[in-house]
């Protein structure tokens, strides 16, 4: 009998070894699960390794166009609600939208290094950014290229890099969605404002420190799937460009400092804007 239990307890031993084993090779980035080439996956199983060739990069989609994968071309997404920099997706969510996370990423063409990051997670894991937005898997893409999470719940979006403006959420209500630029800055509409006309700007610009513009656009990259391209357009205000959306003009607040996910200027004259905003004002 004793004979029989030490050869009992050998073998859970042995067996609990293996599993291990295959753990950690399922969580390695070799193809078992979601994985980074640096022992650092999830171990879900999805097949998703990224391991081979460049650990992030820009693959073309028939539907989105350019859009931002992992080494095996597996897609990446955006969540609204992480417009602060920090995730909002946890506990059971990653079961749904398992985190994405690199040690020292290989960056394809197109895409540049200095706009990739790292984050702690308030589980003490870290998860990779772009532009500051966490990156994440989604589970139900079976094989590269599957883009089947965009537009879930209004809040995912797949990860792009010529976002012109981005969606984000009230981090104190999630339900209040707005616009943001890609970088997750809030913008704001003057409701002075006419359709397509800035009433607010003075020719100096000495009053742009309290409300800028953002006059880097000389052109519409792509937007959030739930809005529509048509609805944004550029106008020229005193040799600058001037982003808007529905006619609104598009602000920053001065004071948010660039800070993203701060909403300080909210006010019944500088309102936030989403989809659901009213139509353009008048002309």
């Amino acid at each position: 009998m004793k004979t029989k239990q030490i050869f009992y307890w050998i073998a859970a031993i042995m067996g609990m070894a293996f599993f291990a084993i295959a753990c950690s090779k399922d969580s390695s980035g070799d193809g078992g699960g979601y994985g980074d080439g640096n022992g650092n996956g999830n171990g879900n199983g999805n097949g998703n390794g990224s391991n081979a060739g460049d650990s992030i990069k820009l693959i073309a989609n028939a539907s989105f166009g350019k859009i931002i994968t992992d080494g095996a071309g597996e897609t990446l997404y955006f969540f609204s609600i992480d417009a602060n920099g920090k995730s909002g997706c946890n506990a059971g969510c990653t079961d749904l939208w398992p985190v994405y996370y690199i040690k020292t990423p290989k960056i394809g063409a197109g895409l540049e290094a200095s706009d990739f990051g790292t984050i702690t997670r308030t589980d003490g894991t870290m998860q990779t950014t772009y532009k500051g937005w966490p990156l994440y898997y989604y589970s139900e893409d079976k094989k590269a290229g599957e883009v089947n999470g965009d537009g879930f719940g209004g809040n995912w979006f797949v990860a792009k890099a010529d976002y012109s403006v981005m969606l984000a959420n009230k981090t104190d209500d999630h339900s209040i969605q707005y616009l943001t630029d890609d970088n997750g800055n809030t913008l704001y509409a003057y409701a002075p404002d006419k359709d397509g006309v800035n009433t607010y700007t003075k020719s100096d610009f000495s009053n742009n420190s309290a409300w800028p513009i953002d006059t880097s656009f000389t052109g519409i990259g792509s937007v959030p799937s739930t809005l529509k391209k048509e609805d944004f357009k550029i106008i020229q205000v005193f040799g600058k460009s001037q982003l808007t959306y529905k006619g609104w003009p598009l602000y920053f607040y001065g004071p948010d400092k660039g800070v993203r996910g701060d909403i300080k200027g909210e006010s019944s004259i500088w309102p936030l804007l989403n989809k659901s905003s009213a139509p353009a004002p008048e002309s």
